[in-house]
């Protein structure tokens, strides 16, 4: 049984600080991790060290495909759109439909 209250979910480490900061609001993920739910709250880690950082609350969670990741989703994760799209090519090279997770740290 996990020591903690709320599912975990990972992000990489270098967006702690950016998460914490309020400066990265979304995460852009497939969908094996598109079936949180908005007021749901999740239990922070870094990946891969496995290190606990926070928590948030589900804000809401969108389909979006890769062309139509605009300037605004870039604000969001704090880079610009260029930037995130090398990042998501990189994490996910076939490309398959994304969705935005907006959320709000609480902790």
């Amino acid at each position: 049984m996990s020591a903690h209250p709320y599912p975990e979910f990972t992000f990489f480490s270098r967006f702690v600080t950016d998460i914490q900061a309020g400066r990265k609001t979304i995460t852009i993920r497939d969908e094996r991790e598109a079936h949180w739910q908005p007021g749901q709250r999740l239990a922070l880690f870094t990946n891969p060290e496995h290190q606990p950082f926070g928590t948030i609350e589900v804000i809401s969670v969108k389909a979006v495909a890769f062309d139509e990741l605009s300037d605004e989703h870039a604000r969001q994760e704090n880079m610009t759109l260029p930037d995130l799209k090398q990042v998501i090519r990189n994490i996910y090279p076939d490309l398959p439909l994304l969705y935005a997770i907006e959320f709000k740290l609480i902790a």
